[in-house]
């Protein structure tokens, strides 16, 4: 029995008539090759439907009285020509592609069928490059607030500390560290209210680029706004997570002043952090669209990792290379500029002042500001579409996506 969610666009409720979970017959599906149901009320499902036993898993040998393939066009990519499937159908709008034995549809940013890296990557910068109206103002704002509020807490809670650590007392020495750590966990807290925010209001302007429809900032908060405490309660029990094995597994060899129990345990505790964090990489958009519960929604990534965790980490940490890449090149210039022209230079570096001086902090700043704006929608698309492209490997969420998308007769082999 097959009980993953089927797929409404956001801001909607299916209605009682639309399938949910897998349709029967497709890759991923649990169930034998049945015909599609009618949705109550008249939708936009062709009454004319194909015979049991038509789909057919990729790779798989036709029966035989199947109607002979036509012969390959290479010119034409996956289909015989952009858009149009086998057996001459109707054209699909997006071009070519092939899934199932059918051609691939694109009503928007992405081919409704099993994603590369490539797409998914591409998918990501097409979405910020086509909805930009959209996303940069939601990633911008957010970006300025947590980067103003970053500065103003550097400039005036370490402002006070000795800038030598040479001449400090053993209290002044102690003061320093926690002011310092203080600071971190404003910032970071600042930060992952920010990043809940983006990612809520950022996964629902993805999921509508996936069928080819433009949000607005004011739909997306609209349609964001509702699971927007549990995906705080969701960041929060992961991170909580996170510090409790560090408790178990690192802090007793740290208190007992055992550096090689401390050194075990931590050994120990960062390849466990790293797994659980892409066995549940994909409850936020999970939590999102379903709209689901906490606890669902970490037992649904953990059912869409399975089998994939390999290859959703390589996805994870080259798109995280990729942020890091770009926000170097972005934040370094004006780093150099804040602290050259306006930060005394090297000296200020040697003696401490240029942590707290106004022109390394605010052109720091400004360069975290667009680089933020520029990586933030990359990683919520990627996370998303990779979402996206496990329900299709898994659940044939190909033909909800483009019954959602109006594409009609979808995944038929004739008109």
């Amino acid at each position: 029995m097959n009980d993953s969610p089927g797929w409404a666009t956001p801001g909607s409720s299916p209605s009682d008539g639309d399938r949910q979970g897998t349709p029967a017959g497709r890759p991923g599906s649990d169930g034998g090759a049945q015909p599609p149901e009618q949705p109550a009320g008249g939708s936009k499902w062709s009454a004319e439907q194909p015979p049991p036993g038509q789909w057919s898993s990729p790779g798989a040998t036709p029966p035989a009285d199947a109607p002979p393939t036509p012969p390959a066009q290479p010119a034409a990519g996956w289909g015989t020509q952009p858009g149009a499937p086998y057996g001459g159908g109707p054209a699909y709008p997006g071009g070519p592609g092939q899934w199932g034995g059918v051609a691939a549809a694109k009503p928007g940013v992405i081919p409704l069928r099993p994603l590369g890296l490539g797409e998914i990557l591409d998918g990501s910068v097409a979405t910020m490059r086509t909805h930009w109206r959209s996303v940069v103002p939601i990633t911008l704002v957010v970006a300025t607030v947590i980067q103003v509020i970053g500065v103003l807490v550097q400039k005036f809670m370490l402002s006070d500390l000795p800038l030598s650590s040479e001449d400090m007392t053993a209290e002044e020495a102690i003061d320093s560290l926690g002011s310092t750590l203080a600071v971190s966990v404003v910032n970071q807290f600042i930060q992952v209210i920010g990043t809940i925010v983006v990612t809520a209001m950022l996964t629902m302007i993805f999921s509508r680029a996936v069928l080819g429809q433009h949000s607005s900032v004011s739909e997306a908060w609209r349609d964001a706004r509702p699971q927007l405490l549990r995906l705080a309660g969701l960041t929060l029990l992961l991170a909580l997570g996170i510090i409790l094995l560090g408790a178990v597994l690192v802090l007793p060899g740290a208190l007992a002043g055992n550096v090689g129990l401390a050194v075990v345990g931590f050994v120990a505790w960062l390849p466990l952090v790293i797994w659980l964090g892409i066995k549940f990489s994909l409850a936020s958009p999970a939590l999102m669209l379903e709209k689901s519960t906490v606890i669902k929604a970490f037992a649904r990534s953990s059912k869409l990792v399975g089998g994939s965790w390999w290859r959703i980490f390589g996805i994870t940490v080259l798109t995280s290379l990729i942020a890091f890449i770009v926000a170097l090149m972005v934040v370094a210039p004006f780093q150099m500029i804040g602290l050259f022209a306006f930060g005394g230079g090297l000296d200020s570096l040697e003696d401490g002042s240029a942590q707290t001086a106004w022109g390394p902090l605010i052109f720091s700043g400004i360069g975290l500001i667009i680089a933020q704006t520029i990586i933030m929608p990359i990683q919520s698309g990627v996370t998303v579409l990779l979402y996206i492209d496990q329900r299709i490997r898994r659940e044939g969420l190909d033909l909800e996506l483009a019954r959602a998308a109006g594409i009609e007769n979808y995944g038929t082999t004739g008109g």
